[in-house]
């Protein structure tokens, strides 16, 4: 079976690359990948560690649950989140569930609109030429993506002045409209790539079968692009969740989102380490979930757009 397979790659058997160097080879690229994910995993689990610590654990560094420390609910219980304190009533849980909440309800919705906004807009720059005195296509994608040069400091005190006439300040819509502009040019980038790999042709070949232009991008195009258009949502979702600057600026009360409230761990007496572990792992887990949950469908979008 070797020999065969060696002979379906390779015209003859020495042309074949030895056996030893291509184990020791392929243990070395494991090796870097198990490498890059400790790497990348371990912030993650630093995290996780450090809520289950008692503060002379997180002083001493100590990283191994069970030999290095005897893991404790302080961060979650400080939270109301331990098993000993869910059932009972805790105002640090409501804070907590409201800031979920608010998080969870601008960055899906400012990512929703953004993806359909975007796509829209992507789909016209690679399809259609336009023409604004001096700007054709190209330059009106570069006008899109240059609204991300200019610092976010820089938007504070016009885009305070301006909610505050809008009576947008402390307000979900206001942070929404916010976070919808703000991943609205990275969306477009990726979508506008994704269109632009999409041969016109299945366009030509709907149109001759009686589709209108939104009949074919709707029932056509958009199963195709559906894998960009999954992968500009989630760094949508992740941009948006993860925001802190503005929701600080623009919320006070009853709009403020997780990040302000991992932020808030630190205090007078010093920072909490254990609570603020806590509050980031919790804001932290619903982003791996959907990663996993979204991944099955950007592979099934990758398959069907290759089958079509």
């Amino acid at each position: 079976m070797t020999q065969d397979m060696t002979q379906i790659f390779f015209d003859s058997p020495q042309d074949a690359p030895p056996r030893g160097n291509w184990n020791w080879g392929r243990l070395a690229v494991y090796a870097l990948l198990i490498l890059w994910s400790v790497i990348c995993l371990f912030p993650i689990y630093w995290t996780l560690t450090t809520s289950f610590k008692m503060a002379p654990d997180v002083m001493k560094g100590n990283m191994i649950p069970w030999g290095d420390f005897t893991p404790k609910w302080l961060g979650w219980r400080s939270l109301g989140l331990s098993p000993d304190t869910w059932g009972a009533e805790s105002t640090v849980r409501a804070e907590f569930l409201k800031r979920f909440a608010n998080s969870a309800i601008t960055s899906v919705t400012s990512s929703v609109l953004a993806v359909v906004l975007g796509s829209l807009a992507a789909y016209g720059l690679t399809r259609f030429s336009y023409k604004f005195g001096y700007m054709k296509n190209s330059d009106i994608s570069f006008f899109f993506l240059s609204q991300l040069i200019l610092p976010p400091v820089v938007l504070a005190l016009p885009m305070l002045v301006l909610y505050k006439e809008l009576a947008l300040l402390d307000t979900r819509i206001g942070l929404i409209l916010l976070y919808t502009l703000s991943v609205l040019p990275i969306v477009i980038w990726i979508m506008r790539d994704q269109f632009a790999s999409i041969p016109t042709d299945l366009e030509e070949a709907a149109l001759v079968d009686g589709l209108s232009i939104w009949g074919a991008f709707i029932t056509i195009i958009l199963p195709i692009a559906l894998p960009g258009m999954v992968a500009a949502f989630i760094l949508s979702l992740v941009l948006t969740w993860n925001e802190y600057f503005f929701a600080a600026l623009l919320t006070s009360t009853h709009a403020n989102t997780l990040p302000v409230m991992v932020a808030s761990q630190t205090g007078s007496q010093g920072i909490s380490w254990w609570s603020m572990a806590a509050l980031a792992w919790a804001a932290i887990l619903p982003l791996i979930v959907i990663g996993v949950v979204l991944e099955k469908y950007i592979i099934k979008g990758m398959v069907a757009g290759a089958v079509k």
